[in-house]
């Protein structure tokens, strides 16, 4: 690994990397609350969790502290077991309605 790598990111300006994940937890947000597919959920709560790694990296390289750093790995490592349980909670669910439509799981409540 480059011994750099904190200088190149350095270069670009801090504002820059806040903005980059504002826009991306924005559009995480929107996908949640107005899509019903369960994938399209499912993916817009991974984007939301990208943006707050990407700020975590980029706050932890300015000021040259790796804590941010690890704490992006224990929350990729919460991601992947997040990835797991929810793919199969969203096969079961098409597997017994034909569909990952959101709206039909109130049929569970009984």
């Amino acid at each position: 690994m480059d011994p750099n790598l904190p200088e190149v990111i350095r270069t670009v300006p801090l504002q820059y990397y806040v903005l980059f994940a504002t826009v991306l937890f924005a559009i995480g947000v929107t996908g949640v609350l107005l899509r019903r597919n369960a994938i399209i959920i499912f993916m817009c709560v991974e984007l939301m969790l990208n943006a707050v790694n990407i700020l975590l990296t980029a706050f932890s390289a300015y000021r040259a502290d790796p804590n941010g750093q690890i704490f992006v790995f224990f929350i990729m490592a919460v991601a992947a077991a997040e990835v797991a349980v929810g793919l199969g909670i969203i096969v079961m669910i098409y597997r017994n309605f034909q569909n990952t439509d959101v709206n039909l799981l109130s049929r569970l409540k009984w």
